[in-house]
């Protein structure tokens, strides 16, 4: 009579079970903390040959692995609250933030800039909190964020990394500052750090349209020939989703990992300047070759080098524009400080930014109602054709 042993039952009736029933349970995602669960289909993910044959099962694994990153961040429970020493109260016409690892000289630099005394010293994880400061430049404001160095890891929680990211996320501008005596690995990481969280350094949002509906199935167009992505890559991701009937509509090239942050809808498109500081350790021509690649300023915080530049680069990447008021019948007093002064960065938002209570875009006090109603119009229109 034939026996059977008990540890193998019935395929997939417990995780103690054979090799195949272990198997299973795994690339389903099942078993193990949240985090177990991510390391798992990362490591099946890395393990999955790319061609079109597997497209399919790539796209269903990076759509549960970007479901399980949110949960991790995102705790459907209680107990978050806000945190003491991050919670910064928005001022100014632009927010920036200074993100690096410890001892780059992220604090220094703030204290050059602003004049706010953030302490620094020669051991690593000198500022613990985020430290704040205001850049007077061009009759505008510009508040600069000293924030704690990051550390591989951050994303999860490391460090008191979800703290610093959430707040590097409410920044206009990122400025990535880094130590050019080390190899360029130090920029890949942190940007892998920022982009787990969904910040996504000098990229636009893809021109994808998802529109749900309530029946029809699947609708799927694309304007332009795909490469990466097709309709039945698309019905599988959506399905993850537990979107079964959708209008989509594709105006570019988008890859698996672009159409999952259009589907999020939580992704944060900031721009980044990557900061070289103590380039005074470094030859000329080290300097000279760091300065030419894109996105980069090279600065010397001790030596106070390169500061104008600096703020010249910010200046342009903020992209502010001013709309002036005057009387009828008059010509408008521009030695006055009675504008409104409006922010361009706001075409990464989603909304208009004057319903952001936080950002205070029309600071005239000389300004009557009718004249902000006026200069709100006027900014639309400017956004109206921008998007022609």
């Amino acid at each position: 009579m034939a026996s059977f042993s008990t540890s193998s039952a019935k395929a997939g009736s417990s995780v103690g079970g054979g090799g195949w029933a272990k198997a299973k349970h795994q690339s389903a995602g099942g078993g193990g903390s949240t985090l177990e669960r991510i390391q798992q289909i990362e490591l099946e993910i890395s393990r999955t040959q790319k061609n079109k044959a597997t497209a399919k099962h790539l796209g269903e694994l990076k759509a549960k692995l970007c479901k399980l990153k949110r949960d991790m961040l995102e705790p459907s429970g209680g107990g978050g609250g806000k945190v003491a020493g991050f919670e910064v109260q928005k001022i100014g016409d632009a927010r920036i933030g200074l993100v690096g690892f410890p001892s780059v000289g992220k604090s220094s630099l703030l204290t050059a800039l602003t004049g706010v005394q953030s302490e620094a010293a020669a051991y690593e994880f000198t500022t613990l909190t985020c430290i704040p400061g205001v850049i007077y430049y061009n009759d505008i404001r510009i508040q600069l964020l000293d924030l704690p160095g990051l550390i591989v890891g951050a994303s999860t929680g490391k460090g008191r990394g979800r703290q610093v990211i959430a707040t590097a996320k409410s920044c206009d501008i990122i400025l990535m500052v880094l130590d050019p005596t080390k190899d360029d690995a130090q920029k890949e990481m942190l940007t892998k750090e920022l982009e787990n969280v969904g910040i996504r350094l000098n990229k636009k949002p893809p021109d994808v349209t998802v529109r749900p509906t309530k029946g029809g199935g699947l609708k799927f167009q694309a304007t332009v020939p795909l490469n990466h992505f097709d309709e039945e890559v698309c019905a599988t991701v959506l399905k993850q989703y537990k979107m079964h009937n959708a209008d989509v509509l594709v105006r570019e090239d988008v890859t698996v990992d672009e159409f999952i942050d259009v589907i999020d809808g939580n992704r944060k498109y900031c721009k980044c300047i990557y900061v070289y500081n103590k380039i005074d350790l470094l030859k000329l021509e080290e300097i000279d070759e760091l300065a030419r690649r894109p996105q980069s300023v090279v600065v010397s915080v001790q030596n106070k080098w390169n500061y104008d530049y600096l703020l010249r680069r910010l200046w342009d990447e903020m992209e502010i524009v001013r709309v002036y008021t005057k009387k009828k019948g008059q010509f408008p007093d521009f030695s006055e400080i009675n504008y409104s002064q409006l922010r361009m960065p706001c075409c990464f938002c989603t909304n208009p930014c004057w319903k952001t209570s936080s950002m205070p875009l029309f600071g005239a006090a000389a300004s009557s109602n009718l004249h902000r109603c006026v200069a709100k119009i006027i900014f639309c229109m400017i956004k109206m054709l921008s998007r022609l």
